[in-house]
C-alpha cells in the first residue's frame, strides 16, 4: 500500500495525502497543501478516505486556497505558519506534531526563503517541503534572501539520503534543463532527465525524489562543487568568493533562464 497519495491541482500542483500507519484507522489521511478543495473532496469520496489533519507549508493561495472549503466538510486541525488565516495549530521550527489515531509523528523544520514563514514537515522517511526544494531546483525568493534559502536547502540536504522528497509542483523536467545547462557533463542528471521524461510521457509524477538524488543532480544543493562554481562564474563573468555568492548568482541565473 502506497503510504503517500497525490491529487493534481491547477496546472502543476501536487496535493499530498499521507495515509495512516494505524491498523485501527487505516482510512485516515493527512492532507498537505490543499490549494484546491474540489479535486481533494472527489478523491476522498472515491477512495473512501477520512481527513484527520491538514498541513500547510506556506501562505500562497495555490497551497492553502482549498482549506476553508475542506473545513466545511471536515472540521480537522490545520497545522502551519501563523500567517495563514485558516491555521488552528500554529507551528514553528522544532515543533513535533503527533497524530495519535494515525500513529504518525512529524518534525517541523523552518525553511524560509520562498516566503518568510515557510516550513517543511519531516517524518517516517518523508519530507513535505512545499516550494522550498523542488526536484533539481528550488523555489523563487519571493520574500526571503539568498542566505535564508541557502541555509534552508542545506538543512534539507543534510537529511538521510533515502528521505522521500514530496515537493509542491511538477517542475522536474524544466529544472533538469537548467541543471544540465549548469553541469552538462553530470551523468546523474542526464539519466534522471531520461527517467523523468519517460514518467511524464506516461502521465506519471516524477515525485517523490530522494535527498540522495537531489544531492547529485540539484545545482542549488551543489553550489559548493567546483563544476557549479565554474559554470556560474563563466555565466556572470566574475569571480565569486563564497558558496553563498555562487548560490545567489545561480538563483538569479535561473530566474532569467529561458
Amino acid at each position: 500500500m502506497n503510504s503517500v497519495l497525490h491529487v493534481c491541482a491547477f496546472e502543476d500542483n501536487y496535493i499530498w495525502l499521507m495515509r495512516s500507519r494505524s491498523a485501527t484507522h487505516p482510512q485516515d489521511v493527512i492532507i498537505v497543501d490543499p490549494g484546491d478543495a474540489a479535486p481533494v473532496l472527489a478523491f476522498l469520496a472515491q477512495q473512501q478516505l477520512n481527513p484527520a489533519a491538514i498541513f500547510c507549508t506556506h501562505h500562497h493561495y495555490d497551497h492553502v486556497g482549498g482549506v476553508p472549503d475542506l473545513l466545511r466538510h471536515y472540521p480537522v486541525p490545520v497545522f502551519g505558519p501563523e500567517n495563514i488565516a485558516a491555521i488552528t495549530r500554529p507551528v514553528t521550527d522544532g515543533d513535533t506534531i503527533h497524530i495519535n489515531d494515525m500513529d504518525i509523528t512529524f518534525q517541523v523544520l523552518a525553511t524560509p526563503g520562498h516566503t518568510h514563514g515557510h516550513v517543511a514537515y519531516y517524518g517516517h522517511g518523508c519530507l513535505f517541503c512545499g516550494d522550498t526544494l523542488f526536484s533539481a531546483g528550488c523555489g523563487r525568493l519571493f520574500e526571503g534572501t539568498p542566505a535564508e534559502m541557502h541555509t534552508s536547502l542545506s538543512r534539507l540536504a543534510a537529511l538521510p539520503a533515502d528521505t522521500a522528497v514530496y515537493c509542491g509542483h511538477e517542475y522536474t523536467l524544466a529544472n533538469l534543463r537548467f541543471a544540465l545547462t549548469v553541469e552538462p557533463e553530470n551523468t546523474d542528471s542526464r539519466a534522471y532527465r531520461d527517467q523523468a521524461a519517460a514518467l511524464r510521457g506516461a502521465q506519471t509524477p516524477t515525485l517523490p525524489s530522494t535527498i540522495g538524488l537531489e544531492r547529485r543532480v540539484n545545482p542549488f544543493l551543489r553550489a559548493d562543487q567546483p563544476s557549479v562554481r565554474a559554470a556560474v562564474e563563466a555565466h556572470t563573468q566574475q569571480g565569486l568568493a563564497t558558496t553563498l555568492e555562487v548560490f545567489a548568482a545561480l538563483r538569479r541565473w535561473k530566474d532569467n533562464f529561458k
